[in-house]
């Protein structure tokens, strides 16, 4: 919550207590979702993704939408700073410069983001989001890009190996391991659960700084994968900002997977307050079999 939303919560409070008025609740906080261009279908995935949020009651939030692909940029400026969490469900064309810096210096001051899913595509050539999302794939990224981040031997490895940035077999149900259960994002979730039918997002990569791996999944290489313990959910610090990346969430089936609902609301709520005030839902599920709400 920004300082000036703190202010006006404490005003409100202050004139309810003069009046002899009790209240419980805070107004909730703020959040921007940012879509517009994707190579996935941005706009079933955005309705999904606000509706979870919303449903915390914990969230009030706003969308706003990039002219399409190959038109004017020039205006489209969101204004970031109004917000305690922006997430990104875009990956296409260049933002006007003006605008790529207004992300950096809400991240950089302490603003939250959240990569969701095919987001780690886009900007490819912009250093300071790169550095946000700490790895990423596709659009030409190699070695040049920075190393392959995967989890072997009980810790996080560094694989300068030369090759491609971002690949994935079919979509199919894996397990995904938690591999630091004391973080607020995944303390108390089950050591290991099922997600169901999504892409496994395999050899992404990039400059790889100041990022934890929270949880990874076996990419098979019977699957058409990498063979290798691979990153799905991660925290990134970017100066004072959070960052809460997750490769998960292809469209809006795997959106309503509760391996996916639980992780993204808690990262969510994490990138906004460095806290988390979720309860780990009745329904996650264990390792055996995916669990999808209707």
């Amino acid at each position: 919550m920004t300082w000036r939303r703190w202010l006006a919560a404490f005003s409100v409070l202050a004139v309810c207590a003069s009046l002899g008025i009790v209240v419980s609740a805070a107004p909730p906080m703020k959040a921007l979702i940012v879509d517009g261009q994707n190579n996935h279908n941005w706009q079933e995935t955005t309705p999904v993704l606000k509706q979870l949020l919303e449903e915390t009651e914990l969230f009030a939030v706003d969308v706003a939408t990039s002219p399409p692909k190959k038109s004017d940029m020039s205006g489209f400026k969101p204004k970031f700073a109004g917000y305690d969490v922006v997430v990104s469900n875009y990956t296409g064309d260049e933002w006007p410069d003006e605008t790529k810096q207004a992300l950096v210096d809400y991240v950089s001051a302490g603003g939250g983001l959240v990569i969701y899913h095919a987001a780690n595509n886009a900007f490819p050539q912009w250093k300071e989001y790169n550095e946000m999302i700490a790895i990423g794939g596709w659009g030409g990224r190699n070695e040049k890009s920075g190393p392959y981040l995967r989890w072997q031997d009980g810790k996080a490895v560094l694989d300068n190996s030369p090759g491609r940035g971002g690949g994935h077999g079919p979509r199919h149900d894996f397990q995904i391991v938690v591999r630091d259960a004391d973080h607020p994002i995944t303390k108390g979730l089950p050591s290991v659960f099922m997600h169901y039918s999504d892409e496994l997002y395999s050899w992404l990569r990039g400059p790889a700084k100041n990022v934890k791996i929270l949880a990874t999944a076996f990419s098979d290489k019977e699957k058409r994968g990498s063979g290798e313990h691979e990153p799905m959910l991660m925290t990134i610090s970017f100066s004072e900002g959070r960052v809460f990346h997750t490769a998960l969430g292809h469209a809006g089936q795997q959106c309503r997977s509760v391996a996916f609902i639980a992780t993204f609301l808690r990262g969510t709520e994490w990138a906004a307050t460095g806290k988390v005030t979720q309860k780990v839902p009745d329904d996650m599920p264990g390792p055996d079999a995916p669990v999808l709400r209707q």
